[in-house]
């Protein structure tokens, strides 16, 4: 009552704040009656000497006045018997204001057009308008009439009292037209043979335990319930190290006695885990999401980074003549074992027991391990704890002493290969995988990382997608079975954090970076996401190498009832490796204000955006659940962000912070932004933007083929960029050929070229990430049309299958994904909007049955609940 009262208030010096709602809803007086032929007479009558015509019209302007009080009552009585909906209105009401007004896009409030009841549609939104306001419920309006066209309500009776009239007829209200439609099918499982999705979940690494035993118990509470309660995440995925790792406080293993090859001296106490607080954790996770989520299981996987140093053979850096590595950090390649992984190697045999005992030490303290992978990141001899294979070495580890001592003292636990990033997955897949290779029979999934691989930090997680789909495709012809597992292992964003950083825009980019490579990992058939660090302190560690990372909930427990303080724990190495602590200059307030809620900073824990949008997804698809077919396309009323005054067409969407050297580039539906908005230069095509951090970029089309990710990248302007003849086939049609003249590639097969994604396209179908590529110019994937006016390059190869697709950097800004639940009564749709723009969109289901209407703020994510 007092949130929809406090709309009338101010009526004095200003318009009140449920007309100024109205205006941006419905659009001005002016917009719903454009000044013109009633605007004279009316001024007229107002200056006429008839005085009982002007005391008629001030009779008149009273009792609309008035109705419009009587309807704002009424409302808020109905929004009162409403309950939850009626406490998320403010914010709704104030999120339309903000983006009405950032944005030229006319806004639409959710309709639901189901024949079920109101409470069966719910709306949950995170936006970066309104941070504070996390998982907040967008009231919805039920549209009885079905009939009626989307855009606009005319005739419907349940409508005509919000109609304004001039005294003899109607004047219907236009909403915003949906420019973009999701398209769902529930009945369309994408992935119907393969195992259901596992959850979610984060690593209890020595680091994570730390931080949360440096808390009190409030802040300790707030933790396990942030992380695993009926209020929380609901993670079901957790993943330990197997000895020590980067995020340790120095190295460690459990048998430290050179050549004890038969480990009577491994530590089956595990003390070190016991003592940093990690079994605790684990334990106190567990208990807390089995009674939060009925009976729901947290399954732990463990991941080796390193054997003892005794095992291993000396790298360069260790003094000539060693006979073994002198630390666990480092290795040597392409095999970290000493006597290689051959059948008659002991240190070979050695580290297989090595994982037999590490998962019965934690049996015996209540943890059972559902998998182990074989080693973390194999392929790169880190400068912390590593172990460097390659897929044949890493196979013969498996056949000859893994795999079969697994299977000897632990046949129920899980073994995954590879647990690396997806540039080279499938390569490692193709060959463990094979039916010839007698490591396959012993392997139960893969694990793969989200990290680019290079030093440029802004394409973790956005390069790679279509490598996920070969895999999932490539699964079907290899020696597994239907349940082997595809698990996204681990993820984070580095360096050091949002907090410490302080940049609201960047925080809010890496919880936005998250969102979108979870929903595009589960759409290509990935199980599950499993991300770095659980609980990380301000700066992003401890990591005793210096490698700070960013966690979506960090320990701060200096900052219990202080502010302004800047002050690390006794376990933290690093002495402020990026400057001071721009979040401890803040008070709890102002932490508030950016959705940091204080409720949390007054127990040491800093809850940051990517928590949240990791919330719009894990605490809706539960383990059980599975992907169905999804899609934002263009709606026929035009694209999702493109605008136009009539002479100039413009890309929405705001600037393009995937115009980077280094990103793929894809095909998806258009939708008329400026991550499908190139310019033909000096035969280049080009496209601009800038970085998170607001550094201006400038790439080209490059002009080779990534061997990785058999597609063509984003690269710099220069002689690594593609010159291209844009040479005419049909004048009458528009279509053309683009030709690369510097690729190497002969000619007729040195066209630009769609190349379709295996696996079918998973959720997303064929027209939702196809690559560019180089190919014959005499297929269909190499005809084009370019909009020079809207700097397009278009497609119509999938016209048959809904219709054209646009050359994207990365992946467009309205992302989406659908799932339906174990039992398949619940359905979930994720919107989610990178764009510095609002969106208007029509949600349809299956038969194209049209669901819900709406709008999605700027830089926004909602879960829509069905």
């Amino acid at each position: 009552m007092n949130k929809l009262s406090s709309l009338m208030a101010e009526k004095t010096g200003k318009e009140s704040k449920y007309q100024e709602i109205k205006n941006a809803t419905y659009g001005t007086v002016e917009e719903q009656q454009p000044l013109g032929a009633d605007t004279a007479p009316y001024m007229t009558r107002m200056s006429s000497s008839n005085i009982s015509n002007e005391k008629r019209t001030i009779f008149v302007y009273l009792c609309q006045n008035i109705a419009w009080v009587i309807i704002i009552v009424l409302l808020t009585i109905i929004f009162a018997l409403a309950g939850e909906r009626a406490s998320s209105l403010q914010e709704s009401a104030d999120l339309v204001e903000s983006t009405a007004k950032a944005s030229s896009i006319k806004w639409r409030p959710c309709q639901i057009y189901t024949d079920a009841t109101e409470d069966s549609v719910k709306i949950l939104q995170t936006s970066i308008g309104d941070p504070s306001n996390q998982w907040g419920e967008i009231p919805c309006l039920v549209r009885k009439n079905h009939k009626l066209p989307y855009s606009k309500i005319y005739d419907d009776p349940q409508w005509n009292w919000l109609f304004g009239s001039d005294g003899n007829t109607k004047t219907p209200i236009e909403y915003g037209s949906p420019s973009a439609v999701i398209k769902t099918d529930f009945s369309n499982i994408a992935h119907p043979k393969r195992s259901p999705i596992l959850g979610f979940g984060g690593a209890f690494t020595e680091a994570s335990s730390l931080n949360f035993m440096s808390l009190e118990k409030p802040g300790r509470d707030a933790v396990l319930e942030l992380l695993f309660g009926s209020t929380g995440l609901g993670y079901s995925l957790g993943r330990v190290p197997i000895n020590s790792c980067d995020f340790s406080i120095e190295s460690y293993n459990f048998d430290n006695v050179e050549d004890d090859f038969e480990l009577e001296h491994f530590d089956m106490k595990v003390s070190h885990d016991v003592e940093s607080g990690m079994v605790e954790l684990l334990l106190h996770a567990s208990k807390t999401l089995n009674d939060a989520w009925s009976g729901d299981k947290l399954n732990v996987m463990a991941s080796p980074w390193s054997p003892p140093a005794w095992m291993k053979k000396p790298t360069k850096a260790d003094p000539a003549g060693s006979e073994h590595a002198v630390n666990m950090t480092g290795s040597a390649v392409p095999n970290c074992l000493r006597e290689g992984t051959g059948k008659e190697s002991r240190y070979a045999a050695a580290w297989a027991l090595y994982f037999t005992k590490f998962i019965s030490a934690y049996k015996a303290w209540g943890v059972d391990l559902f998998g182990v992978t074989v080693q973390n990141e194999p392929e790169f001899p880190a400068p912390w704890e590593a172990c460097a294979y390659n897929p044949s070495i890493e196979a013969d580890f498996i056949a000859n002493h893994l795999g079969p001592t697994l299977q000897r003292d632990h046949p129920d636990v899980k073994l995954l290969i590879f647990d690396h990033n997806k540039d080279h997955a499938v390569k490692w897949g193709k060959q463990i995988l094979n039916k010839h290779n007698p490591a396959s029979k012993y392997v139960n999934g893969t694990a793969i990382h989200w990290y680019a691989g290079g030093m440029d930090r802004l394409l973790d997680g956005a390069v790679g997608q279509p490598n996920v789909h070969r895999y999932a495709s490539m699964l079907k012809y290899q020696n597994v079975s239907d349940d082997h597992i595809l698990l996204g292992s681990e993820a984070c964003h580095c360096p050091s954090t949002g907090y410490a950083g302080g940049d609201l825009k960047v925080a809010w980019a890496r919880a936005e970076r998250y969102a979108h490579t979870i929903l595009a990992d589960l759409a290509a058939g990935s199980q599950g996401w499993v991300e770095w660090n659980l609980l990380l302190d301000s700066i992003g560690g401890p990591n005793h190498l210096g490698n700070m990372c960013d966690a979506p909930i960090l320990a701060v427990p200096y900052r219990i009832g202080k502010h302004n303080v800047s002050e690390l724990p006794v376990f933290e190495h690093a002495d402020y490796p990026f400057g001071p602590v721009a979040g401890d200059t803040r008070t709890r307030e102002e932490l508030n204000a950016l959705g940091m809620p204080a409720e949390y900073v007054d127990k040491g824990v800093i809850v940051q955006p990517m928590y949240y949008y990791m919330g719009h997804i894990s605490r809706h698809v539960r383990p059980g659940s599975r992907a169905v077919h999804a899609l934002v396309d263009q709606s026929e009323f035009g694209r999702t962000f493109q605008e136009s005054d009539g002479t100039n067409v413009i890309a929405g969407g705001g600037v393009n912070d995937l115009a980077r050297v280094g990103v793929e580039l894809t095909f998806w539906p258009c939708e008329g932004s400026t991550r499908q908005a190139w310019t033909f230069v000096d035969n280049q095509l080009q496209v601009y933007g800038h970085d998170w951090l607001g550094a201006p970029t400038k790439s080209c089309v490059g002009k080779e083929v990534d061997v990785s990710f058999k597609g063509l990248l984003l690269s710099t302007c220069n002689d690594e960029a593609a010159i291209f003849d844009i040479v005419p086939l049909n004048a009458t049609l528009g279509t053309s050929q683009i030709l690369f003249n510097n690729a190497d590639a002969t000619e007729g097969q040195n066209c630009l070229s769609l190349l379709g994604l295996e696996n079918s396209g998973g959720a997303y179908g064929k027209r939702g990430g196809s690559q560019a590529t180089i190919g014959s110019c005499d297929d269909e994937s190499a005809v084009w049309k370019f909009n020079a006016t809207t700097g397009e390059v278009i497609s119509n190869l999938y016209s048959e299958s809904g219709g054209e697709v646009c050359l994207t950097t990365g992946w467009p800004y309205l992302q989406s994904g659908a799932f339906i639940d174990k039992d398949g009564e619940n359905k979930t749709v994720i919107v989610l909007n990178e764009a510095s723009d609002s969106a208007n969109y029509v949600l349809r289901g299956d038969d194209g049955e049209i669901l819900i209407t709406n709008s999605i703020p700027s830089h926004s994510i909602q879960t829509i609940l069905l």
